[in-house]
């Protein structure tokens, strides 16, 4: 295991300038060292591609940054990497937390990665090498390597030893109530309904798993950024929809909320919850750093009907359901809510067990 406020210095101490980062709990430790320590800036990304064009723009201009993200979202890169990168020979130091996966103790979005890695890498004419995890000196010589060269740096867990976010970077969220609680009102309300929902990759899945257990779920392993787009898609097909996002998964690709606003006027309703707990929960509670953004606004902007108020309250949460069940057009609503205690994901068998939102027809209990 690599020291982290070590391995940190040395890249300072090397020139690196920026940290251009989408979060994840295996770079949790280096992502919370450079959260911490104001001779580097930490940069959080909407999505993998702005992260690495960012860094392009900082290479391009003299400095030296280091992408951070996660296997699954190396996709997101990918045309970054072969339409921007390759052709104007730019190198970035990166590194890509290669995920595994074990049936029962995994997100299902990393079964294909988890042994295709490689391949991927090399389909974008990139080599790669797994960082060193017992070699301070080597693993400094990767990441230079990777910012001269063609080359991927691949990060496997436990790597890099324990770093807690400084008391003045930790989110005091105390005064919102948790998600769970606005779920079981989702439970309740829409038990044995023609309602499908839709929920967001990590906790939110997660915790609509555990609290909504009367209710047709979509769990969506994966595709971060995509909940709205396949609730759209649901919508259109003529099914009553919610999609239970979350603030960073607002950002990642907008394309969606966009598209959404021009679908206006249909029988049925979509109702679009953003959960906002203005951080990445699921890969270490890092702030999202997103309080200047206006959810409601651009949302409205887009074409969409919004409920006026941010909900913070259960009484407020009812009272946007019965607002949002009368319009005839996709609306959004923001939430603000607390964390809750870490629960179960769905099974791989549970994600597996069918093809997609069926028609409300068909729904038994679940759709995955």
């Amino acid at each position: 295991m690599l020291n982290t406020d070590n391995f940190l210095e040395r890249l300072i101490q090397k020139s690196y300038s920026h940290c251009c980062v989408i979060p994840c709990s295996f770079a949790k430790n280096l992502i919370n060292a450079a959260i911490n320590d104001d001779k580097i800036e930490y940069l959080p990304a909407a999505s993998e591609a702005i992260a690495c064009s960012i860094a392009a723009g900082l290479k391009m201009s003299g400095k030296k940054p280091l992408v951070i993200v996660q296997s699954s979202g190396l996709t997101n890169m990918g045309s970054c990497i072969t339409s921007l990168l390759k052709p104007y020979n730019i190198h970035i130091a990166t590194l890509v937390s290669w995920r595994t996966y074990q049936a029962g103790d995994s997100e299902i979005q990393h079964e294909h990665l988890a042994t295709a890695l490689p391949q991927l890498i090399a389909a974008y004419g990139m080599t790669y090498e797994i960082l060193a995890t017992d070699d301070l000196n080597h693993a400094i010589t990767q990441i230079e390597a990777s910012h001269s060269s063609n080359k991927i740096l691949v990060l496997q867990k436990n790597t890099f030893s324990p770093v807690a976010l400084e008391q003045k970077h930790q989110l005091d969220l105390s005064h919102y109530i948790r998600r769970s609680q606005f779920l079981q009102i989702l439970n309740q309300r829409y038990k044995n309904s023609n309602y499908v929902f839709v929920g967001t990759t990590g906790h939110t899945a997660r915790e609509m798993f555990s609290m909504m257990p009367d209710t047709h779920n979509f769990y969506m392993a994966g595709n971060m950024g995509g909940a709205l787009a396949i609730g759209l898609g649901a919508y259109l097909a003529g099914n009553n929809i919610i999609v239970c996002g979350g603030d960073a998964e607002f950002v990642m690709h907008l394309g969606g909320l966009t598209t959404t606003g021009r679908y206006l006027q249909q029988r049925n309703v979509l109702i679009y919850i953003v959960f906002d707990n203005e951080s990445n929960k699921s890969t270490g509670g890092q702030n999202t750093a997103q309080k200047y953004i206006n959810y409601l606004g651009i949302a409205q902007n887009a074409g969409l009907t919004i409920f006026p108020e941010i909900v913070q309250t259960e009484e407020a949460f009812e009272k946007a359901l019965s607002f949002a069940e009368k319009q005839s057009s996709p609306i959004m609503m923001q939430v603000k809510c607390a964390y809750d205690d870490v629960m179960s994901r769905p099974s791989a068998e549970v994600v597996k067990s069918s093809k997609g939102i069926m028609l409300i027809n068909n729904c038994q209990h679940h759709l995955m």
